[in-house]
């Protein structure tokens, strides 16, 4: 293989990965954040401030994701092209 093939396969783990992990953990972070500012505020959250909520956990999200996968794939099949 190539060290090009074997970038690509790669940056493809790393994508799906992330890619599976994504809803179950945005939904967790949401929940997380509206129940934290729910209970901050001591009231119900309006369907704006549950959409800000959403929002946010989804690039909260995004970045934890990909810094779990990139470093589960890291330590699971090693650098590309390092032996």
């Amino acid at each position: 293989m190539t060290f090009d093939d074997i970038m690509w396969y790669f940056i493809f783990s790393v994508a799906l990965l992330a890619l599976l992990l994504f809803f179950p953990v945005s939904k967790l972070v949401w929940t997380l954040s509206v129940r934290r500012l729910q209970r901050k505020l001591q009231r119900e959250l309006s369907p704006e401030e549950i959409n800000g909520q959403l929002a946010r956990a989804r690039f909260i999200t995004i970045l934890i994701v990909l810094l779990f996968s990139v470093l589960f794939n890291l330590n699971s099949i090693g650098w590309p092209g390092y032996e």
